[in-house]
């Protein structure tokens, strides 16, 4: 009986906790509002950083239930991955490129941890993440990385770890130099801009494992490209790849 009192006396003092911390939430809101950072919407109780209407509006891939989508015909006979997907399309005015540009530019960082969060629990009820051994964020370059501050692919994958449990392991793939801005090259360009930009310091630690690896969009694969060839020509390896967003030419 006296189990029964302190367990319900635990939780009565726990939902407290929570009503006043509720209470304190809507009570900054009032001065510092949340905003959708899509359509810049009042965020209700519950909602983190998307808005429930956009976040259901919002285009979806569902590459992650289909073998051999377009997104991985995109790669074949240009490097080895086992597969490949998306969370939405990228296009002039989608809610995910106003959520990426703000995680990427405004130092929204909290987008990419949610989307991420998002993006690994539907992974996670597939068997998309089933043999996944680490997830592996394409790096930035350091000189780009200390004056944006952080490299918005970091956030992503522990989103994508907290939900499905799979470690984050950084420092896997480095760069070797700086490319300058990829936005207005086209596909070869962005190819022979990138083709030696990446390497593996240390072979034996992905030698056997199945590595996922994690950016923000995909427009042209370029970049994914060049990371799985790293991680190809350092070992044997499994590599799939998942980002935020795909251009939409590569989901049709």
């Amino acid at each position: 009986m006296d189990c029964v009192i302190y367990h319900t006396f635990a939780e009565v003092s726990r939902c407290k906790v929570l009503h006043i911390n509720d209470i304190g939430d809507d009570f900054l809101s009032l001065f510092f509002p949340r905003l959708c950072l899509a359509c810049s919407a009042h965020l209700v109780r519950g909602e983190k950083v998307l808005c429930t209407g956009c976040l259901l509006s919002m285009a979806r891939t569902d590459f992650h239930l289909k073998r051999n989508n377009t997104l991985e015909q995109a790669f074949w006979g240009r490097c080895l991955v086992e597969r490949a997907a998306a969370f939405s399309v990228y296009n002039r005015g989608s809610r995910i490129r106003k959520l990426i540009h703000a995680l990427k530019y405004n130092g929204r960082t909290e987008a990419g941890k949610s989307l991420g969060e998002l993006y690994g629990n539907i992974l996670k009820e597939s068997d998309f993440m089933g043999d996944i051994d680490m997830i592996v964020p394409v790096p930035l370059h350091p000189a780009r990385q200390r004056k944006r501050g952080y490299n918005q692919s970091d956030f992503i994958a522990i989103g994508l770890s907290e939900a499905t449990g799979v470690a984050v392991k950084k420092n896997i793939i480095r760069r070797t130099g700086q490319t300058g801005s990829q936005t207005k090259r086209g596909r070869y360009e962005r190819w022979e801009n990138v083709k030696s930009l990446f390497f593996v310091p240390e072979p034996e630690a992905v030698t056997g494992k199945h590595i996922l690896v994690v950016d923000d969009v995909i427009t042209t694969g370029s970049t994914m490209e060049a990371c799985v060839n790293a991680l190809h020509e350092a070992g044997e390896v499994k590599v799939s790849l998942v980002a935020l967003a795909a251009a939409q030419k590569l989901t049709l």
